[in-house]
């Protein structure tokens, strides 16, 4: 059964920071890019980090450039996002995506993310 897991949302104060995770299962997560997309209310989804399969190559949106991070850990099948110096616009439902060449992709559930102070 595939699936994708995201943890560690939350509320925080800006400037504030977080760790997403997502673990994944019942693929080959390395030979998957995975992507961090975010949707804020009344907004549309968009990406806010990416990373190749063997994590050799990131990118990331303007408006998170410096502040987040995107990694991942093959062994334990889990990409990861730290997100630091939070600002009320990061405020949204994270979502996790794991890609294989524009063929197969997978999406977790989401986490929230609240940053207000």
């Amino acid at each position: 059964q595939v699936q994708l897991v995201e943890s560690g949302g939350g509320l925080v104060q800006p400037g504030g920071s977080l760790r997403l995770s997502c673990a994944a299962s019942g693929f080959t997560f390395g030979l998957y890019t995975a992507t961090w997309y975010r949707q804020a209310p009344g907004k549309e989804r968009e990406s806010v980090a990416a990373i190749t399969s063997a994590g050799g190559s990131t990118n990331y949106a303007d408006s998170v450039k410096g502040r987040f991070t995107i990694s991942r850990d093959n062994a334990k099948n889990t990409v990861y996002l730290q997100m630091n110096s939070l600002k009320p616009e990061d405020t949204a439902v994270y979502y996790c995506n794991a890609n294989w060449r524009e063929v197969v992709a997978y999406w977790g559930q989401g986490t929230q993310v609240t940053v207000s102070s």
